[in-house]
């Protein structure tokens, strides 16, 4: 499947992995490269130093294009800015902000920068700051979310724009990845299905939530206080955190409660007072696998998808 994403990034799968904080580190990364997509490690809110290390493992691991994923809001942005420079990374995705300052030194190493975005409005604004692409990201995904499904946002995102669009939230097969083609996307961005991957180093008790989920069984928490919106599986942080917040909460307060929660589902495996993040479609991953194997089933069964509904509907 060769798109505009193939060919900008130099890959054999248009398809990148997210930048999951906590999740997404030099081990997944490689994996999801050297199986012929393009990984990302999450620069989070991590030490600087820390994320510069994750970048040199995996380059010990794939000679394949990797990236950094940057949260623009995070304390450590400007100095991950310039170490993705100096490390000589292939790839910047970011979020939270806007990466317009960093724009020129990016483009002058070589480094591809592809936003991910929740609006129109984003998505022409990145345009503009001279993104290679953007990731239009719809609230099914799990971690931060905006207000739009991906069914409703990506096609207006592809009208809006020039640069090539990817579709993220909800997709974890073949099907998703042929839907998100139809609405006009040239590549995917997958999370929650990688969580169940054979290369995840998350906690065991992570991997066996996603697989137990069932459609009902995620959580949005920031909604009502204002703060981020954060999608979740359900479990008793989740409920303690609505319950501050419908009791009247401020962020301040509701803050406060997320301070380490990641950890605590990541690497702790706390089933009660983790933030296990994962998207919508997290009841439709029922097994562990390779990265390799779920790439390779997501584009075998959308090309016979598409393949087949193209000559069913022949006139």
């Amino acid at each position: 499947m060769k798109t505009r994403i193939t060919e900008l990034l130099g890959v054999e799968y248009p398809v990148l992995q997210g930048g999951m904080a906590w999740v997404a580190e030099s081990t997944l990364a490689a994996a999801v490269s050297n199986a012929g997509g393009v990984g990302l490690i999450a620069g989070g809110s991590a030490p600087a130093e820390v994320i510069r290390e994750e970048i040199r493992k995996a380059k010990k691991l794939t000679d394949k294009p990797f990236g950094v994923n940057i949260m623009l809001m995070s304390p450590n942005a400007e100095e991950l800015a310039k170490i993705v420079v100096e490390e000589g990374v292939a790839v910047v995705t970011t979020g939270a902000g806007n990466p317009g300052q960093y724009m020129e030194s990016w483009k002058a190493a070589g480094i591809k920068v592809i936003p991910v975005v929740a609006s129109v409005a984003l998505a022409r604004r990145m345009e503009r700051a001279g993104a290679d692409a953007v990731i239009a990201e719809g609230c099914e995904s799990g971690g931060h979310i905006g207000q739009t499904t991906t069914m409703c946002l990506v096609p207006q995102v592809v009208d809006a724009v020039s640069i090539p669009v990817l579709a993220a939230g909800g997709i974890a097969d073949g099907r998703g990845l042929a839907a998100a083609m139809m609405l006009g996307a040239e590549g995917i961005q997958m999370g929650t299905v990688f969580l169940a991957s054979e290369e995840c180093q998350i906690h065991p008790n992570y991997k066996e939530l996603v697989l137990g989920a069932k459609d009902t069984d995620s959580a949005v928490t920031g909604q009502i206080c204002g703060g981020a919106a954060v999608r979740q599986i359900k479990n008793r942080y989740t409920k303690k955190v609505i319950e501050r917040e419908r009791a009247g909460a401020t962020f301040e307060e509701i803050e406060e409660l997320t301070i380490g929660s990641l950890r605590r589902a990541a690497k702790d495996g706390d089933r009660e007072n983790g933030s296990f993040m994962a998207g919508q479609i997290a009841g439709m991953v029922h097994e562990i696998r390779p990265c390799s194997k779920i790439i390779t089933d997501v584009f075998t069964e959308a090309e016979e998808l598409l393949r087949n509904k193209a000559a069913s509907l022949s006139l």
